[in-house]
């Protein structure tokens, strides 16, 4: 399957292999109890303003669900819509959401050094 067709044209496939490789790298690191963004992802992954390719690269690429990707929220701290697990998910490593219903990125973002 060519999974590349989710991805800009101007990204090459080689491009598009490297961001998708890069992605997963970064989401199998992301410790317990922790959360990142899309878009902190997509700029550790060469790519800064492709946060949505963050999250198809997530949710497409097979073998995908075997990483913690539930420790992956958007920049104001909010879960995949339609994902209600994903919470309970956080909730069991010990993250703690706001009022608003959004992960507290004060006190659990975790931003890898490059």
């Amino acid at each position: 399957m060519n999974y590349s067709l989710d991805y800009p044209s101007r990204m090459t496939a080689e491009q598009a292999r490297q961001f998708r490789y890069d992605v997963l790298e970064i989401v199998a690191q992301i410790p317990s109890g922790r959360v990142t963004t899309y878009g902190h992802i997509a700029a550790l992954a060469g790519w800064p303003s492709h946060p949505r390719m963050v999250g198809r690269t997530l949710r497409y690429t097979p073998g995908a669900e075997l990483l913690p990707c539930h420790r992956v929220v958007n920049k104001e701290g909010r879960t995949a819509p339609g994902w209600s697990r994903q919470r309970l998910l956080l909730e069991a490593e010990g993250v703690v959401f706001k009022a608003n219903g959004h992960v507290d990125m004060a006190r659990f973002l975790w931003e890898p050094s490059c």
